[in-house]
């Protein structure tokens, strides 16, 4: 899948690109697996602004993606490659033999009609998943559980996918997206493959009218402030008094937020990539 540019008519149109949607199937989702989404706007139980720049944007229904798939060694078809407006991979409809259909993320590469599996004893090939032990070193897996039974809560995003790097006890280390290498129990379940639209992060918006359709309200630069307002605010012309920092004062380069030390560290055997220089 390539992305899609378009002849400079407009000062917009100059720099948009989109993906190619042309892997896709179909337009309108299973009626049965959507249920309506309720806009939060970056507010907290209490309405209280935790995540600011937030609201707006077009409404969306939100898919139920079966991310355990709990029926295990009943083979499923799939049915339709979907756009999904809440993830950035796409998603497919898989109907099981007895008639039973779900979500769940779709792997690059996955072809119309083609059949998937879930079970302790499958084979490892693309879209079927499996626990950790069964899974061949080195092969690309995405979706993975961090408990056994939990469903998948990592690797999910558009494009990305993980590597088992080696098997010793019950636990495997596992290469994720960030360069980190973690320790996952051999038991708990992944699909293999990599996630599809792996193009989706070189798309360029073109325009701040785009960005506003997905949910993302305008920032403003502290500098643009009144002292009131920001600590990087005021003074005669553009100035650059101090270290960056946020409205309440908190350095916003390189201080660690994380509080204390917590359990899953003793699984992580390599920390991620440093962001130096980013």
């Amino acid at each position: 899948m390539a992305l899609k540019k378009f002849k400079p008519t407009t000062p917009s149109l100059r720099f948009t690109s989109v993906a190619d949607y042309s892997s896709l199937t179909t337009k309108k989702p299973e009626k049965s697996l959507t249920k309506g989404k309720k806009r939060i706007n970056g507010r907290n139980f209490q309405g209280t602004i935790t995540v600011r720049h937030r609201g707006g944007g077009h409404k969306r229904r939100y898919r139920i993606i079966d991310f355990k798939q709990k029926k295990h060694d009943v083979f499923a078809e799939i049915k339709t490659i979907e756009y999904d407006p809440n993830r950035s991979a796409f998603i497919s409809l898989i109907e099981y033999t007895d008639g039973e259909k779900a979500y769940i993320l779709s792997p690059l590469g996955i072809k119309l009609g083609q059949q998937v599996v879930c079970g302790l004893n499958v084979r490892p090939d693309l879209g079927n998943r499996m626990p950790l032990r069964n899974i061949p070193t080195g092969m690309e897996i995405y979706n993975i559980e961090l408990s056994a039974g939990r469903g998948g809560q990592i690797v999910r995003s558009a494009g990305v996918s993980a590597r088992i790097m080696a098997k010793e006890g019950n636990y495997c280390s596992v290469k994720l997206p960030s360069g980190e290498v973690k320790m996952i129990h051999r038991d708990c379940f992944a699909s293999v493959g990599r996630l599809s639209n792996h193009e989706q992060g070189d798309v360029s918006l073109g325009k701040a009218g785009r960005k506003r359709w997905l949910g993302f309200r305008p920032t403003v630069r502290g500098t643009a402030m009144n002292p009131v307002d920001h600590p990087h605010g005021g003074g005669e012309g553009r100035t650059k008094g101090r270290h960056p920092v946020t409205p309440w004062g908190k350095p916003t380069k390189g201080y660690k937020t994380r509080k204390g030390k917590k359990y899953s560290d003793d699984f992580i055997v390599q920390k991620r990539k440093s962001r130096k220089g980013r």
